[in-house]
């Protein structure tokens, strides 16, 4: 798979094009190596699972966050994913199937400090956001750490500034 993979990048590259993300195949297999890394392709794999598999709601995104959210349970282990790294990666996944995982680990003393700051940066929530909210009212912490967060539009305020170099020409673009 890993071969294979790099074939793809290099033949992509030579047409000047990014590579394909991960499709559910590989991502299969990735999680395989994930659990016994060869040696010394362990940054390779790593860099896969974080950057190379689709964020959001396809078949990939599916089952990266499984064996993320298995990994902050305890079901399964990765020598090279913690379970404060797999709660951080579902955090970067946008929404969808990590939703329900990073929801479970606010009642985790471990992990959830860093649930709920990864939480507070998503917004495709949909009905999941009652799940926080019941949790909030039943004295979560880390539940009402994040409603709060979502109160004061953290996920908008925190990002960073437009560069003035950008924004400039923007403005006098749409000034006339």
């Amino acid at each position: 798979m890993l071969d294979e993979y790099r074939q793809h990048v290099e033949e992509r590259a030579k047409q000047g094009i990014a590579p394909e993300p991960l499709n559910p195949e590989q991502t299969a297999a990735l999680i395989k190596l994930l659990k016994e890394p060869p040696v010394n392709e362990q940054d390779f794999i790593l860099d896969l699972i974080v950057n190379r598999v689709p964020a959001g709601v396809d078949q990939a995104a599916y089952i990266k966050a499984g064996f993320l959210a298995a990994i902050t349970t305890g079901e399964t282990e990765s020598p090279l994913i913690d379970k404060i790294k797999a709660t951080e990666l579902l955090g970067t996944m946008l929404g969808g199937y990590n939703i329900a995982p990073l929801i479970c680990c606010l009642d985790d003393n471990i992990l959830a400090e860093t649930a709920a700051k990864m939480l507070s940066k998503t917004l495709l929530m949909f009905d999941a956001f009652y799940d926080v909210k019941d949790k909030a009212e039943s004295n979560n912490k880390f539940a009402k750490i994040v409603m709060q967060s979502w109160a004061d539009g953290e996920w908008f305020t925190t990002r960073q500034k437009l560069q003035e170099k950008i924004l400039k020409p923007l403005q006098l673009k749409y000034m006339f």
